[in-house]
């Protein structure tokens, strides 16, 4: 198990991307410690997880509010010992920030992808950061998405948003690498079965006639393989990334992209 006996605390664990990873995590024997702002969805996720014999916890915490961020990290503490991966997987509703042209947008919503992304990523790792300190070790991890690097019309702020989480990291790293912990992130592209794909769909191109199929074509035709990425494979890469077989990555981004952004 690549990830036997490491403590891990997952933010935003009961959305699409957050649960694929909790659920890999613990199959490979992290003990987790969920957390968002809904109790249900985490519950249902911790569930799986204890009935296929793994460990994991629920708690509602907002990864905006610094303080609830600290007293869970205490509890982990408490409870654990340590803190070895913390993961923020935190979404905002695209219906919230996308839509229109960015000439036409209204200043808040075009800012608010900018400060919620980023401050929550600064919040969580920030706040893991000083209890990993101690012990000279640990992983911070997020998702970002293809917008961080590529232009992309009616999508507001979350461009900026994702550009801004992909610099913090490697801003951790310089800093925290020398204390022995890694700071990385994963940059996918569109996700198959996911809220926040149909969210697109209805948003950008439903209005202009577009179809689900034209959609799709679009979108898997941007790839080198011709599909769309599945949740299992930001989970598979998450946990390598995690563990310590990926030892010498830090700083760095990871491209999930199936090569819509050739590096």
């Amino acid at each position: 198990m690549l990830l036997k006996n490491k403590v891990a605390v997952i933010y935003g664990a009961g959305g699409a991307i957050g649960s694929a990873i909790a659920r890999a995590f613990a199959q490979e024997g992290a003990k987790l410690f969920l957390t968002g702002r809904g109790r249900a969805p985490l519950e249902a996720v911790a569930k799986d997880i204890q009935s296929a014999g793994g460990a994991a916890e629920v708690a509602e915490v907002d990864a905006l509010d610094e303080k609830a961020v600290d007293k869970h990290l205490q509890s982990v503490i408490g409870k654990a010992g340590r803190i070895d991966i913390s993961f923020n997987a935190i979404g905002i509703p695209m219906e919230k920030i996308a839509g229109g042209s960015l000439a036409e947008m209204d200043a808040e919503k075009f800012f608010r992808p900018i400060a919620d992304y980023t401050l929550s990523y600064f919040l969580t790792a920030r706040l893991a950061a000083r209890r990993m300190i101690q012990n000279k070790s640990g992983v911070i991890m997020t998702v970002t998405a293809l917008v961080s690097r590529k232009g992309n019309s009616e999508a507001g702020g979350y461009g900026p948003s994702q550009a801004a989480k992909e610099a913090l990291t490697r801003d951790l790293s310089v800093e925290l690498a020398p204390q022995g912990i890694r700071v990385v992130g994963l940059r996918t592209n569109a996700i198959m079965a996911t809220d926040t794909l149909r969210e697109v769909f209805d948003i950008k191109a439903k209005p202009k006639g577009v179809t689900w199929e034209q959609f799709m074509q679009y979108i898997v035709g941007t790839t080198h393989t011709q599909r769309a990425l599945v949740l299992e494979e930001i989970a598979s890469m998450a946990v390598f990334m995690a563990s310590d077989k990926a030892s010498g990555m830090t700083g760095a981004n990871v491209n999930l992209t199936l090569g819509a952004l050739d590096d």
